[in-house]
């Protein structure tokens, strides 16, 4: 295992290239300040420098607020959003939360976004997003950085058209980076727009294993398998 010093890279960090990007981000967006002690463990627990992006976002970050909150970005951690790449992960823990993949970041509705290590077959290293609306992993054909780089510059807008609702913005403002907002009926059932479905605020907790459970029905369902 990498010590802490060995982790951090002085001659060529990806720091200024991500403020680069949160300069020129088309939405809003909130870093979270971090605590260098949390931000450290982070960082070892990782096992990157801090010349990879995850790496700059594990160390100098306590994950980054995007479009007035509706995607949060993991990073060391912080006060409002205690979640941090490490610990939401469960790396050190007997079973980790993605076996073969890592979690980077997520959605007000329960999107996750997450590196793939063999969890999903695909490339090695590309970022792959569960949308609420299918439950099923959609390969975005973009490394870590790339997908950073997106989800702060990119068209958030389009990306969300069809699941986003008149006042969204108010209601995301309201609502903690740990928890999210569930929607009945399902955003994957047949159903009016999703501003005439019930929403109420959940720990992103209880969103991310109701979705796993209910994926695994469904693959049950059809004879499938899920991951």
């Amino acid at each position: 295992m990498h010590s802490l010093d060995e982790l951090i890279d002085a001659t060529d960090p990806a720091l200024p290239l991500l403020e680069d990007w949160i300069d020129d981000a088309s939405s809003d967006v909130e870093v979270l300040p971090v605590d260098q002690a949390a931000a450290e463990a982070t960082l070892v627990a990782l096992q990157v420098t801090t010349r990879s992006a995850l790496g700059a976002l594990a160390l100098h970050t306590g994950g980054i607020l995007v479009d007035g909150g509706w995607l949060r970005i993991l990073g060391g951690g912080s006060p409002r959003m205690e979640r941090s790449l490490a610990t939401w992960n469960q790396i050190g823990a007997p079973s980790v939360r993605l076996p073969g993949a890592m979690l980077v970041g997520d959605d007000v509705l329960g999107g996750f976004f997450a590196i793939d290590g063999g969890a999903f077959g695909g490339t090695p290293g590309r970022v792959w997003y569960m949308s609420p609306d299918t439950l099923e992993w959609e390969c975005l054909d973009l490394g870590h950085a790339d997908w950073l780089h997106w989800a702060l510059t990119g068209d958030l807008d389009t990306f969300y058209e069809t699941v986003r609702w008149p006042g969204w913005e108010a209601e995301v403002a309201a609502l903690a980076p740990d928890r999210a907002i569930s929607v009945v009926p399902f955003l994957w059932a047949e159903g009016p727009p999703v501003g005439e479905r019930s929403r109420r605020d959940v720990p992103l907790e209880e969103l991310w294993r109701l979705q796993l459970e209910l994926r695994r029905q469904l693959a049950g369902a059809t004879g499938g398998a899920q991951a």
